[in-house]
C-alpha cells in the first residue's frame, strides 16, 4: 500500500518499525521545530505498533506528505482495510501538522520556496 506512483521521487521524513522497535528521522529535516519533530515520532510509533508493521511518513517532490505501510514479511493476517481506515483518520486527525510540513517543505526546499523566502528577506531588509 503506497500512496506515491513512483517511490524515486520522494524524501522519506520518519519512520517506526513495530517488529525492530526502532524509530528513524531524516537528520536533513533537523530544522524543523522540536514539538513538529515529537508529534512525527508519536504518529509513527503509534500507527506501527497499531498496525503491526513499518508506518513511514514521506515528502514527495512538490511537497505533499505521504503514509508507507510495509507489512512484515509472512505476516498473512494483516489488515489492509484497517490499514486504509486508520491512515484515512490520520489525515483527517492530522490534517493541521500535514497542512504545516508541506508548507514548510515547499518553503525550505523547493526553488519556488527559496525565491519566496529570499525576496522576503530583502524587503524585510530595505
Amino acid at each position: 500500500m503506497n500512496e506515491a506512483e513512483n517511490k524515486n521521487e520522494r524524501t522519506v521524513l520518519a519512520g517506526a518499525s513495530r517488529e525492530k522497535q526502532k524509530y528513524f528521522f531524516e537528520r536533513k529535516f533537523d530544522s524543523l521545530p522540536q514539538s513538529v519533530k515529537d508529534e512525527i515520532r508519536n504518529v509513527c510509533v503509534i500507527m506501527a505498533e497499531r498496525l503491526g508493521c513499518t508506518f513511514l511518513i514521506y515528502f514527495e517532490e512538490n511537497g505533499d506528505v505521504g503514509f508507507e505501510i510495509i507489512k512484515n514479511e509472512g505476516d498473512f493476517d494483516f489488515d489492509d482495510i484497517g490499514a486504509e481506515l486508520e491512515i484515512k483518520s490520520l489525515r483527517s486527525e492530522k490534517k493541521e501538522l500535514l497542512k504545516s510540513l508541506k508548507l514548510w517543505y515547499v518553503i525550505n526546499l523547493t526553488e519556488e520556496g527559496r525565491k519566496v523566502r529570499e525576496e522576503l528577506l530583502r524587503q524585510r531588509e530595505e
